[in-house]
């Protein structure tokens, strides 16, 4: 018996007969099999995802405080969690096993409840509405779903990173378009980040097929107003494109500021495809449920790709979330309901953490929606040593040192760009405020210690 050990560097062929108990066997060069099983091209070059790096940071230098991942540190409201861990226990077996692929019955009718008197139709809940794997999976059924090669997709930057990958995935071309603030001095607000209406314009052609809108938005905390709202409605209609909306921050606005569904303006509901989440809904993103909603003959393909994919999702955690739904709806617009009282208690959160920051030499642009917080690091250049990370881009840079010199934990938003305009956000950092208020004031020590070292 003959064994090989090693790994062949050469290009050769080696055979190794045997007879009766001989094995007879052919291979080829280490190259040569890498290339062949290598990752398919749709893939890029398999790069690591911010999220994938940046938790590893922070495994690898446990910061004090975690202000990147969205997501809160203390506990979701009581009812909601309640129903989960009653579920699995209750008088229904059938609780434990596989449900409706395309949503638990229970909540595709409580979506309904919710979303229809929101956009002004009633809202078929077995043909129109998708539950999915979090709004993640949501987001790839849609575009895989829709876009097809030689296709074009309209991508309103800063953008969550996956809609590039998931666009070239499908075949697509994306077409960058960044919102940029009016004015670069003083105290900014997610109002003055805008898109130029005529480049936005200059996008549209025969080949576009779907436009992506963000609202509130994600990392600005952006709420697209009724007109910035009708000027992408009116090009969609104009070039009969599709829009992709996603919503998953939609309780979360402040103050004055409204949200607007887009699907509910007129002409709209016929070529929209709108997102959501319970994670961002009941803070409870762990639970990686979200769905779409829109007119059948969309939804149809979103379905087609979500039954060849996930098929089902969790039955237990989709009922609990229809049972919060139930909760809400009974309280629904009164000062309790969650949906109200979640952007209330959010909010002087978001106040105390601007002023932390800009005590601290950082310019925040405040957000009238979501749970970030974009901030100008640039005035602290000359307080801070880059040169030992070796990252191409300044904000990867500056969030590792600064993560590891102040132990607080911020994510790069040049990751929410294309290549060609990340330097739009190398000077800026992601603070996410929906945290313990402890955890914020921890925040304000460890910046003004960082500061007096300096």
């Amino acid at each position: 018996m003959i064994m090989l050990r090693g790994l062949l560097s050469a290009t050769i062929d080696i055979s190794c007969l045997k007879q009766s108990n001989t094995i007879i066997w052919r291979g080829k060069s280490t190259l040569e099999m890498n290339n062949k099983f290598k990752l398919p091209a749709r893939y890029g070059a398999g790069e690591k995802s911010v999220w994938v790096e940046y938790i590893q940071l922070a495994a690898d230098y446990k910061p004090a405080v975690n202000l990147g991942q969205g997501f809160p540190d203390y506990h979701a409201p009581e009812h909601v969690t309640k129903a989960l861990s009653e579920i699995p226990v209750g008088d229904n077996p059938l609780l434990n096993q596989y449900t409706r692929g395309f949503g638990h019955p229970r909540l595709v009718q409580n979506l309904a409840k919710i979303y229809s008197p929101l956009i002004g139709r009633e809202l078929d809940p077995f043909n129109e509405i998708l539950v999915t794997s979090g709004a993640y999976e949501a987001l790839f059924s849609a575009i895989l779903g829709h876009v097809e090669e030689g296709d074009e997709v309209i991508v309103i930057e800063p953008f969550f990173d996956c809609y590039d990958f998931m666009i070239r995935s499908a075949g697509g071309t994306p077409k960058f378009i960044a919102l940029k603030p009016k004015s670069t001095g003083g105290q900014l607000t997610s109002a003055d980040w805008i898109l130029n209406e005529q480049e936005l314009s200059s996008l549209f052609n025969s080949r576009t097929k779907m436009l992506i809108l963000n609202t509130p938005h994600n990392p600005l905390g952006k709420v697209f107003t009724a007109q910035e709202l009708e000027t992408i409605a009116n090009l969609c209609k104009k070039h009969n494109v599709l829009c992709l909306s996603d919503e998953v921050y939609e309780w979360m606005v402040y103050e004055s500021n409204k949200h607007i569904r887009i699907a509910a303006m007129p002409g709209m509901w016929e070529r929209t495809i709108t997102i959501g989440s319970a994670g961002k809904t009941f803070s409870v993103t762990g639970w990686k449920t979200g769905w779409a909603y829109g007119p059948a003959n969309l939804m149809k393909n979103l379905q087609v790709v979500h039954q060849n994919c996930v098929y089902t999702c969790c039955t237990p955690v989709q009922e609990a979330v229809a049972r919060s739904f139930e909760f809400e709806l009974a309280r629904i617009n009164t000062p309790e309901c969650y949906f109200v009282s979640l952007a209330k208690e959010l909010i002087s959160k978001r106040d105390y953490l601007v002023k932390v920051l800009r005590e601290n030499g950082f310019n925040p642009t405040v957000p009238d929606g979501g749970y970030f917080i974009v901030a100008d690091w640039s005035s602290l250049a000359k307080k801070i040593d880059l040169t030992s990370e070796t990252d191409k881009y300044k904000d990867y840079r500056f969030t590792k040192k600064f993560a590891k010199e102040a132990g607080v934990l911020t994510i790069p938003p040049s990751a929410f760009y294309s290549e060609e305009h990340k330097h739009l956000g190398e000077n800026f950092a992601r603070f996410c405020f929906i945290k313990k208020d402890e955890n914020l004031s921890l925040t304000e020590k460890l910046l003004k210690e960082w500061n007096a070292k300096k």
